[in-house]
């Protein structure tokens, strides 16, 4: 147990949860290539990118359990996981919306609440870093669902049936993405507050 003259251990900032990270966001622009190089064919380069998203995304909970297990939590880790998922998960939507297969409304409301709370964290840290909530999880992993449905070509399989459960899953994760925003600012507006009326 530290006694009051002894430091506290912190732990670095490039630990292997952080560069997991780090690597997720360096796929981003692998994956989006492979996906808009096929352009709507749905061959060998769609059903690649398709993967291989699917393994960056799956890789947040990976990070996520280490830095739990081991006690690897950093501010910096805190502030990379979410803006990982954002660039991986974004640049999927856009991808898809330039392909034709996906609305460009769907793609517009996801990105504006993604980008909006992110720069709202990055207006934030100068008081304190805001880390996702279980509901922005939450979000993250529909989201994640959706968009590997839509990215891998089932329908070349299973039939054109399977369009309906690819729009009612990104149905959900387009409600999710909207409440868990306004529920996150509701509650950093709450806290703010707070913090005003303890000083």
């Amino acid at each position: 147990m530290a006694t009051a003259s002894e430091p506290v251990a912190h732990s670095s900032n490039w630990n292997l949860p952080n560069l997991i990270t780090v690597v997720r966001i360096l796929l981003a622009p692998l994956f989006i290539w492979m996906l808009l190089a096929d352009a709507g064919h749905n061959g060998a380069l769609r059903w690649a990118a398709a993967v291989l998203f699917i393994l960056a995304i799956a890789t947040d909970g990976i990070d996520g359990a280490i830095a739990r297990k081991y006690n690897l939590v950093t501010d910096l880790g805190k502030l990379l996981d979410p803006i990982a998922d954002k660039v991986l998960t974004g640049g999927a939507l856009v991808a898809l919306s330039i392909l034709g297969e996906l609305w460009w409304w769907v793609t517009i409301v996801i990105l504006v609440r993604e980008l909006g709370i992110t720069a709202f964290r990055f207006v934030m840290l100068r008081d304190r870093v805001i880390p996702a909530s279980r509901g922005g999880k939450l979000k993250t992993i529909m989201q994640s669902v959706a968009i590997s449905l839509f990215l891998v070509p089932l329908w070349l399989v299973l039939g054109d049936w399977i369009h309906w459960v690819n729009y009612a899953a990104m149905a959900v994760a387009l409600v999710l993405t909207v409440s868990t925003g306004i529920d996150y600012l509701v509650a950093a507006r709450r806290v703010s507050r707070q913090s005003r009326n303890d000083n």
